[in-house]
């Protein structure tokens, strides 16, 4: 006769456990159905964030000028360097001609030499070490050999110096690189925030940008500041015929510029030489740190780190390249971190 048993009844603990665990599902569920979605960012808070890549781009872009200005630097002096290397052997090339010519002579009239057949065969550095053998020279032959000495070490001095700036140069390239790859990757950062926008959006941003941009174009009231001199005049009259220009990293002129761009070309147009960079440009002239003291044409220094840089324009108004997506173009000087003014 068959048995029958009864089946097995869970334990009161593991129904407490999974009564717990159905709970706590039910609960998460109820939790994540309820959540808010994650709220898109405003007009607002994208225009901020996208002003913040574009000025981590500008600082980027003037490390970016400052490599690509060393690069055409190192590039002259190693054509300069190389240019000496090939002249010098030239010059030690006709220098060993002419000893050969005289142990030729020498040879004609009665036999060459020794001493001269050991050089012709020999490095005239161990050969000029033996006293003995000097000897046995003649005082033009003694010359000739110290100045192929003295040209073979200028030689080897120039062939180290010309290797040194070629490596220079490639750490420079490299450097280059970077800073090319970091500006692009601000820039495309911001533009994917753009694009985020709904067309509404964007509509009224590039309202805002057009606005900020036309004001280049209408009359800006520049009050009657004092004036720089001929030269920095002339330099903010040649950067004024360019209100309306884009903005574009790394350019210098003459159809786009970026900010240190403009004012080293400007002055380039009045006959003045100042450096390519905003860091360098802040120390090419007189600083004037109290904003009452600046004149029109002097060049004003904005940010902590000296990446900005535009041409005071009086009234408390700058000319200058803004960023991407800008004109050239008159902006409050209060836009800004001011640091100095420097009169060139």
């Amino acid at each position: 006769m068959a048995s029958h048993r009864r089946p097995k009844q869970p334990s009161r603990a593991r129904v407490t456990v999974l009564t717990t665990a159905a709970a706590a599902a039910v609960a998460i569920s109820a939790q994540a159905a309820n959540a808010a979605p994650s709220e898109k960012p405003s007009k607002d808070e994208v225009k901020a964030k996208v002003d913040k890549l574009y000025e981590e781009a500008e600082q980027a872009t003037e490390k970016y000028n400052g490599a690509k200005e060393k690069q055409e630097k190192l590039q002259k002096e190693i054509s300069t360097v190389q240019d000496n290397v090939a002249r010098g052997q030239e010059e030690l090339n006709e220098l060993r001609d002419g000893l050969g010519s005289m142990a030729s002579a020498q040879y004609r009239s009665g036999g060459i030499d020794p001493s001269v057949q050991l050089f012709l065969s020999a490095d005239p550095e161990d050969y000029l070490d033996k006293a003995s053998t000097l000897d046995q020279l003649s005082g033009q032959q003694v010359e000739s050999l110290k100045k192929i000495q003295d040209k073979q070490r200028e030689l080897a001095q120039e062939r180290a110096e010309a290797t040194e700036k070629l490596k220079d140069l490639a750490s420079t390239r490299e450097e280059l690189g970077k800073k090319k790859e970091e500006v692009q990757g601000k820039l495309s950062e911001a533009q994917k925030l753009l694009n985020s926008l709904d067309a509404a959006e964007k509509a009224a941003l590039a309202e805002e940008q057009a606005r900020a941009n036309r004001s280049s174009a209408e009359r800006v009231d520049l009050g009657n500041s004092a004036k720089g001199s001929g030269r920095a005049m002339a330099a903010f009259q040649a950067a004024q015929s360019k209100i309306g220009t884009p903005y574009v990293y790394g350019a210098s002129g003459p159809s786009s510029f970026d900010c240190s761009g403009l004012t080293s070309w400007a002055f380039a147009q009045a006959g003045v030489g100042i450096p390519r960079i905003s860091q360098d440009q802040a120390n090419a002239g007189t600083r004037i740190y109290s904003q009452s003291d600046l004149k029109v044409g002097d060049l004003v220094i904005f940010y902590g780190d000296l990446h900005h840089v535009g041409f005071y324009a009086g009234n408390g108004q700058v000319l200058h390249a803004p960023r991407t997506g800008a004109y050239v173009r008159y902006e409050s000087i209060n836009n800004m971190p001011y640091q100095f003014g420097v009169r060139i």
